[in-house]
């Protein structure tokens, strides 16, 4: 019998390689700044056409190559960061595996010209899947000068499953800015198609966060800082009224590298306890300093895990710090300084004769809206009232099914027989709860679930229709998104005309609201906005249908009833008959219970 098992060649195994390393076009702009970084770059520019499909260029000025180090460099585990084993424990560069620049080679055609400070002419290197196709002399700045173009032209499957170009964008953006949080020393520029997204020069830290998240969260942050035998934590977070449901900014870092860390992202929030709305997240941006040999970073193709020798003694470190940060900022008092203008308030003299009030006389029995003697007022019921209501009565007899049976088991087999059966009063249970009275028991309706389940088919329907009527306000709001988010405004910027909004771009990322939605009186329309385009981003895709259920939700969930509100009959009456009009009476469109029965025979058997 032969034998079946052999060595792959090395195209092959890059290919393999590269199905780990390089994801999306947001790996590329990763792993090259990674090695601009660790190459010692004062400048580092970003070129991306196409969301990085057509091309992903990556410019700095750092050491450069010489000659065979540039041949070498796309070779499989060549690296110039580790030598030996023992390094993997005492690593103090982003990129140590070498497999970065291979991977890339292996799904792309990469042009690459680079050159040392000493020398005086530099390499041109020209790959194509792998493949060596040129390298010479040529003149070019000190540095690298790495040119990506046709990601995975020869792996149709992986370029097929890209996603949309609005979304791999992002996905570059937030690569991009794990980058430049950590490293502020250094100069970014980021542009897409050739328009400029980032500009940010060499800085401090507070100041290269605010460069990429906008002036406004400058306000919201408080410093965090202490140094232990252990480790050293700076970095800021989030003051409580900055809370977000959805898009908050949150990084961890150590070492200088990114790392996703749920066990100390919850040390973090119990800080917060008591201080903010269930399901909101405050940012913060953390940074570690931990020595080499009590981290390993080399448990994950991505590198953002890493596991901690001291873990559970750091999460106390950690907590301890972000809650003396919060708590000096809770007890510093607000004292305004600024009396300029403002009326002086008087010293009291208890010998000074005390100034009479001015007289004011009116007529009490005035009524500006009695305009003839009142009369009791009495119901007006036009006659034949009947046939007002003749044709509703096919649709409510044919309203059978209102519970939608595909999606979840009802606790009645119909919603018309509930409404004809139930009581005309209800009884609202500490301000959250509708209580009724139907004919199989007792029905609890959760008022707030209820009205979420009514508004998100409303406005469901007028994202569908692009039929929202639309309120100009008084005096426009300004908002002002950061490019990830900006990217997100563009690609729902039809919904959003279409639900009501009125937007109007001052440039420089921010935006005018002119006009809302009707019916959204009272609420804070910069922070809808902003969740909204959060929930648009959040859900990586380009199917309509996803969006408009992102957005329809975020609305109905921001002008719900909120827990607390007292209702009176009609206005209960009113949600109960909209609930078992919508299509799924029973849970809210993210899958909570809205209302419960509590049977007949359960009653009898409470009470004996």
């Amino acid at each position: 019998m032969s034998d079946i098992i052999q060595l792959l060649p090395d195209a092959v195994a890059n290919q393999i390689a590269a199905g780990e390393v390089i994801q999306r076009p947001a790996s590329v702009v990763k792993e090259l700044m990674e090695n601009a970084v660790d190459a010692g770059a004062s400048t580092i520019n970003v070129l991306v056409v196409d969301a990085g499909r057509t091309s992903i260029q990556v410019i700095d000025d750092g050491k450069g190559m010489s000659e065979t180090d540039a041949r070498l460099s796309f070779e499989r585990h060549a690296t110039s960061k580790i030598s030996k084993a023992e390094d993997l424990f005492a690593l103090h560069t982003m990129g140590f595996r070498g497999e970065a620049l291979a991977s890339i080679a292996a799904v792309a055609q990469v042009d690459l010209r680079t050159r040392q400070a000493a020398d005086e002419v530099g390499t041109k290197l020209t790959i194509s899947g792998s493949r060596f196709l040129g390298q010479e002399v040529v003149g070019c700045p000190a540095g690298s000068n790495f040119l990506i173009e046709n990601l995975f032209y020869n792996v149709p499957a992986r370029r097929k499953f890209l996603k949309s170009n609005a979304t791999e964008l992002n996905n570059i953006i937030t690569a991009f800015q794990r980058i430049v949080l950590v490293n502020p020393q250094v100069s970014f520029t980021l542009h897409s198609n050739g328009a400029e997204l980032f500009n940010l020069k060499a800085a401090g830290l507070r100041q290269r966060i605010i460069d990429v998240f906008g002036k406004r969260l400058n306000q919201d942050l408080l410093p965090l800082s202490v140094d232990t035998t252990m480790c050293k934590v700076m970095g800021f977070v989030g003051k409580p009224e900055s809370a977000r449901k959805r898009g908050a900014h949150q990084y961890f870092f150590v070492n200088g590298r990114y790392m996703k860390h749920p066990y100390y992202h919850k040390a973090v929030m119990n800080a917060f306890e008591r201080m903010v709305p269930a399901g909101e997240q405050v940012p913060y941006f953390i940074y570690f300093d931990v020595p080499a040999g009590d981290i390993d970073v080399n448990i994950h193709p991505t590198k953002t895990e890493i596991k901690f020798e001291n873990e559970q003694a750091i999460w106390q470190i950690l907590a301890a710090a972000v809650k003396e940060s919060v708590g000096l900022f809770n007890e510093v008092p607000s004292i305004d300084f600024d009396t300029q203008g403002k009326p002086d308030i008087p010293v009291f003299n208890p010998g000074a004769t005390p100034v009479q009030a001015p007289r004011v006389s009116y007529n009490p029995a005035y009524n500006p809206f009695q305009s003839a003697p009142s009369e009791p007022a009495t119901p007006r019921v036009p006659d034949q009232w009947e046939q007002l209501y003749e044709g509703l009565k096919g649709k409510q007899e044919g309203q059978a099914g209102i519970f939608d049976d595909t999606e979840t088991d009802s606790p009645e087999p119909a919603g018309a027989s509930i409404i004809a059966e139930k009581s005309p009063t209800h009884y609202q249970y500490k301000g959250r709860f509708v209580m009724t009275a139907v004919k199989s028991g007792l029905m609890i309706i959760d008022q707030h679930r209820a009205h979420i389940r009514v508004l998100y088919e409303h406005y469901k329907a007028l994202l569908a229709s692009r039929s929202g009527s639309s309120q100009k306000v008084l005096f426009p709001e300004a908002i002002h998104f950061t490019p990830a988010e900006q990217a997100g405004v563009e690609s729902v910027w039809d919904e959003l005309t279409g639900m009501g909004f009125e937007l109007t771009d001052l440039g420089g990322g921010s935006y005018a609201i002119n006009a809302v939605p009707a019916g959204l009186d009272g609420m804070n329309m910069a922070r809808l906005v902003h969740d909204m385009v959060d929930s648009a981003i959040s859900q990586h895709t380009s199917v309509k249908d996803d969006i408009n259920h992102a957005m329809a939700l975020t609305l109905a969930r921001n002008a719900a009833i909120p827990y607390g509100q007292i209702l009176n009959n009609d206005e209960m009456e009113n949600i109960v008959n909209q609930l078992f009009a919508c299509s799924n009476a029973n849970y809210t469109p993210d899958g909570k219970i809205i209302l419960g029965i509590l049977k007949q025979s359960e009653i009898e058997h409470l009470l004996g």
